[in-house]
């Protein structure tokens, strides 16, 4: 790097100061920033007193319908809140008695970070969330249910349901409307799965709803837990997904607050973590969704705040019953596929599947039928997880390796030919004569059998795969609290080196794989530059020079990126790079250039009397290029009139 560009760095950089410090703030500006904020703040709680005033009427009308012994929700709004537990061996249930509603659920098979079974949900976390903003009203894990009725409207918030007809694995929470009238929650577990399914129906109540009652409105907010150590990962993977009718799935934006009104039916809605998910499915569908996401700051345990509000078909008369089901399980592509059939039968479309992300189609495919296929087949063989990524990418690199060859044949080609582009360059010195210097290095190159893209599109074959790892390993569950080497979970950042206070950009630790993938890929870099000569004209040169400067850069940005991402990515990383890197000093070594120069000139002492041999682009630059020089007489005689 010269000194010119060393001055345009630096002028660049005082360009950006100075930018940044006549753009502050003035004392005027922030305290009109401060004022706005204040009003902001001063709305907000206007709202939550409003809220409360609601809240505060809606207990004082149940206080007074329970003290009417001719209403129809009087046994309903009197009672105690017991608990009912279903499970089966992979999962258990509590349904509380106060509202009829699931509020927990544990997977026995999956341990969190303390070493206990995983919780999705609890009434914990309304009581620890409420600690941290100090809310006393806001209820954040709810299940509830309103219907309306001819007289009293039903909301199972306040109401309490009897247990009957309870098994291990089932029980009927019936909410009593009076003699001989009541609405039944069917509750049941299916055996060794994460599907709870929930049939709601009416016995004798048709009198007690209104004639144009068609459906039930749902209610379903949830905290989402931060199950997994790093926070910032995790939360990238956690989102409010859904799935409408005929189409794929959609979310919410991950990374911000976020709502949406969904004016199309939906089959189920999904509050999905980074290997954990609480689905929602309806039978029927869903109607008049409402979605939103609320994202919670770094150090409470939580990561979103997640709420839909929708409606369902409802029959008052009960010959039909509104059917639901619950999926309380792990992100894992085989059970989630299982689990379609568990819930809607055979010929069931509800793809819960998708809910893990692939990427882009070509991407997902690739993820979808050979990578996770190889995956299941390597962990099969009982082998530890840093074994089965070390075979994976062997596995990978041998598939590529053909297109590697090539593109490392095609760039050797060119730097065997650089000898004879030099004195094409130095032929044509003058910018006038670009056009006729391009065309002599592509005639050139036709004539030598080389191919300036020929080491591009080998690359960008390998891009897909390249991507679909990343898409694939930070959703392979397989990998969470495996360790490997220093690593104690492939699925999160290996922090050897860390400290209490977060450091922007680099937070408060430092992940040994990160660093080491970033040290190689200095190496890679080195190492694919010298692969690329220096073509083209002197101002050229210098341009490759600085682009090559930059691809030095990458790896420090790379650094700073992958600083939180799982070990088990970066571990990945470093071996393909790596691998990389050994195989370009092979090639090197097993490619001889000057061979290679050999073969190419008897290639152009067979083909120079082979016009057929001429290329359908050398034949459009020649066009291009007689145009061009036509063009130019017509010019000259122009001036010379």
């Amino acid at each position: 790097m010269d000194k010119n560009n060393l001055i345009g760095f630096g002028l660049i950089g005082l360009v950006l100061v100075a930018f940044v410090y006549f753009n502050q703030p003035d004392p005027k500006q922030i305290e009109a920033q401060k004022r706005y904020q204040d009003s902001i703040t001063a709305i907000a709680q206007q709202q939550e007193a409003a809220a409360r005033a609601v809240a505060l009427e809606e207990a004082k009308k149940i206080e007074e319908q329970s003290k009417d012994s001719t209403s129809v929700l009087f046994d309903a709004l009197n009672g105690e809140e017991k608990f009912i537990t279903l499970a089966n061996k992979n999962l258990s249930i509590r349904i509380s008695t106060l509202g009829g509603r699931i509020c927990s659920a544990t997977l026995a098979d999956y341990k969190n970070q303390q070493g206990e079974p995983v919780t999705l949900f609890s009434e914990e976390d309304n009581i620890a969330v409420r600690n941290v903003r100090r809310s006393d009203d806001k209820i954040f894990n709810q299940l509830y249910f309103t219907i309306d009725g001819k007289e009293e409207n039903i909301d199972t918030r306040k109401l309490y349901f009897t247990p009957v007809e309870a098994t291990e694995s089932s029980v009927v929470m019936r909410l009593p409307l009076g003699q001989d009238k009541y609405v039944d929650f069917c509750y049941n577990i299916l055996p060794e799965s994460y599907v709870v399914n929930l049939s709601i129906e009416a016995h004798n109540a048709s009198n007690i709803f209104s004639a144009s009652t068609k459906e039930i409105n749902i209610v379903w907010d949830q905290i989402l837990r931060q199950q997994e150590k790093g926070y910032t990962f995790e939360q990238q993977y956690t989102s409010l997904t859904y799935k409408p009718v005929d189409e794929d799935t959609d979310y919410l934006n991950e990374r911000t607050d976020d709502s949406e009104k969904l004016a199309e039916p939906i089959q189920w809605i999904a509050y999905k973590n980074q290997f954990f998910s609480c689905i929602m499915v309806a039978k029927d569908n869903f109607d008049d969704v409402t979605v939103k996401s609320d994202t919670l700051h770094e150090g409470r345990g939580y990561l979103k705040n997640c709420s839909a509000d929708m409606t369902a078909p409802f029959d008052p008369s009960g010959r039909t019953a509104t059917d639901l089901s619950f999926y309380f399980g792990p992100n894992k592509f085989s059970i989630l596929k299982e689990s379609n059939e568990l819930i809607g039968g055979e010929n069931n479309d509800l793809q819960l599947q998708k809910l893990i992300y692939f990427g882009w189609p070509i991407v997902r495919w690739i993820n979808r039928f050979f990578i996770m296929y190889l995956f299941d087949w390597l962990t099969s063989w009982g082998l530890s997880m840093g074994l089965v990524l070390l075979l994976l990418t062997l596995i990978v690199k041998a598939i590529v390796y053909p297109f590697t060859y090539k593109s490392y044949v095609s760039s050797a080609k060119m730097r065997a030919l650089k000898p004879y582009i030099d004195e094409i360059n130095a032929k044509y010195p003058k910018q006038e004569d670009a056009m006729k210097k391009q065309q002599e290095i592509m005639m050139l190159y036709s004539k030598y059998g080389a191919s300036p893209m020929g080491g591009c599109l080998p690359m960008l074959i390998q891009m897909p795969v390249f991507i679909a790892m990343f898409n694939f390993v930070p959703n392979a569950i397989e990998l969470r609290q495996q360790s490997f080497l220093w690593a104690n979970d492939l699925s999160t950042y290996d922090d050897v080196i860390s400290w209490g206070t977060s450091i922007w950009p680099i937070g408060n630790h430092i992940s040994l794989f990160c660093l080491l993938f970033c040290i190689v890929q200095i190496a890679n870099t080195y190492y694919t530059s010298k692969m690329q000569p220096n073509m083209g004209s002197p101002e050229q040169a210098q341009q490759m020079k600085i682009m090559r400067w930059m691809m030095y850069l990458m790896p420090i940005m790379f650094f700073f990126i992958f600083n939180d991402y799982s070990s088990g990515l970066n571990y990945y990383y470093f071996l393909s790079t790596l691998i990389s890197v050994c195989i370009f000093i092979y090639l090197r070594y097993k490619v001889d250039e000057n061979d290679l120069l050999k073969k190419m000139e008897a290639y152009y002492e067979k083909n120079k009397n082979n016009p057929t041999k001429r290329t359908n682009f050398m034949a459009n630059l020649e066009a291009m290029q007689k145009e061009l020089e036509r063009r130019n007489e017509e010019l000259k005689k122009e001036r010379n009139k």
